[in-house]
């Protein structure tokens, strides 16, 4: 059972925030060494005013993981969906709800706010299976081998994001941006979201995205990539089918194990695991 909370923190009672919030933790503890404070995981009500969380639960009622995304308003630009952080515990994995999570997310994101028009998305990673999946599933991506140049929407976009939204990406205040490759420099280091070059099991299925991500990260240094992108409701039934296509090529194909952090749509996971 999958349920949606829309902007929890003005809706739900303060006892009911809590709850979901100490749940929230136990399902985080099981993936992450250290709890940062920032999103979902600090327990602010200011922070969950502006967070859209798919919650999947099982027979039990137990949590079993969560997808918690930013609506992030970027003022001329409009509202952002930033992909954020997913977090699935260890003896739910295998059953797809990475992607169950996340389509809810996004799907309730469209329906109230961006019924009629392509909506921005944002992601910050150096996973490479997220910044693959991200070029991969959704429209007009930069950075990413689909789209060379950006438009002056991703400049302005990425612009803003650096400016005024560095804590919602848990970006190290004192990271430098790079407007011309989109890449935070030393953005986690010194965090738990730092990975290692050599580590496989945050790679893609697809080698040529590994190579290109891989060109742009200092992965020593504690980089990320900031990727802009589009969803709309006339492109997310190709991001669906594409989902279900790779879901039974992979049931068949077995695919080589991943490692504790494979059911994160970012994700850093923050930085989503896709």
């Amino acid at each position: 059972m999958i349920e949606i909370y829309n902007k929890p923190g003005i809706n739900l009672p303060q006892t009911e925030l809590e709850k979901l919030h100490q749940e929230i933790l136990e399902i985080a503890k099981e993936c992450l060494e250290d709890i940062p404070d920032y999103q979902c995981l600090s327990g602010k009500r200011s922070e969950y005013d502006r967070l859209i969380i798919a919650v999947s639960r099982d027979e039990t009622n137990r949590m079993n993981g969560f997808c918690s995304s930013y609506i992030l308003d970027a003022d001329k630009e409009g509202k952002i969906l930033h992909l954020g952080l997913t977090c699935v515990s260890p003896r739910s994995r295998g059953l797809g709800l990475t992607h169950k999570l996340t389509s809810k997310v996004i799907t309730t994101y469209l329906l109230r706010y961006s019924l009629f028009r392509p909506a921005w998305i944002s992601n910050v990673a150096c996973v490479l299976s997220s910044l693959g999946n991200v070029a991969m599933h959704f429209e007009d991506v930069y950075p990413s081998p689909f789209m060379k140049l950006p438009t002056e929407h991703h400049i302005r976009i990425a612009k803003f994001i650096d400016q005024n939204f560095r804590h919602e990406l848990y970006i190290n205040q004192n990271a430098t941006f790079s407007p011309d490759k989109f890449v935070f420099e030393k953005s986690v280091t010194g965090t738990m979201f730092e990975k290692n070059k050599e580590d496989t099991h945050y790679y893609h299925r697809d080698v040529e995205l590994n190579n290109f991500y891989k060109e742009m990260i200092n992965f020593t240094n504690g980089d990320e990539v900031l990727q802009i992108g589009k969803i709309s409701l006339f492109s997310y039934p190709k991001y669906i089918l594409k989902t279900w296509k790779r879901k039974i090529t992979d049931t068949k194909a077995r695919k080589m194990p991943t490692g504790p952090m494979e059911e994160a749509f970012y994700p850093n996971i923050e930085n989503s695991q896709f």
